[in-house]
């Protein structure tokens, strides 16, 4: 039976919604026990939100007259693009350009490289609140950004990373994990 207590829209969690850390940190196996502490918070994102394109590419066999008589999958890409809005915060930098790319403090002055060198896989958490009393929690044991769209430096409009990360199989062959919990 149809219920509109279950239509939800996701809204970021309180604190922040995107975390990464070095590829083999601890992940979370549930919607809200604590982070390791190594999972660096990314700050703000853009209003459009986080996009997760998980849609498999197929191709179809056809038989002498035209009908459809197998469907083989060529690849599944599991990506996610988001926007970041925080061109200070130095964890943003460091996901943006490599964390080898980025340097100093804000204070003493930082050093960004852009080059070709690419980028290091990483474990990626998302956090987010649905319907005020559900959490969300998407964990991406192993994606690297895979691209990041053009930064426009204009007046009036913050300055944004578009980032797509592109998540890769882990040890089980998962891309990854989608954990909802109740909250209290």
């Amino acid at each position: 039976m149809s219920d509109t207590k279950n239509v939800s829209v996701a809204k970021p969690k309180i604190g922040g919604a995107i975390f990464r850390a070095p590829y083999g940190t601890k992940l979370p196996t549930d919607a809200v026990t604590a982070l390791d502490p190594t999972f660096k918070q990314l700050g703000y994102i853009s209003d459009d939100g986080i996009s997760n394109d998980n849609s498999p590419d197929s191709d179809a066999i056809k038989a002498w007259g035209g009908d459809t008589v197998k469907t083989i999958q060529n690849e599944k890409n599991d990506t996610f693009t988001f926007t970041f809005i925080e061109c200070l915060n130095l964890e943003v930098l460091k996901a943006v350009y490599g964390d080898d790319n980025v340097s100093g403090t804000l204070e003493d002055g930082v050093v960004i490289k852009a080059n070709s060198k690419p980028q290091e896989a990483c474990s990626w958490v998302f956090e987010m609140v649905l319907n005020s009393t559900i959490v969300k929690r998407i964990v991406i044991p192993n994606a690297a950004v895979s691209e990041v769209g053009t930064i426009s430096y204009k007046d009036d409009e913050a300055i944004g990373y578009e980032t797509t990360i592109q998540a890769m199989p882990d040890t089980e062959g998962q891309t990854h994990y989608d954990y909802m919990k109740k909250s209290a």
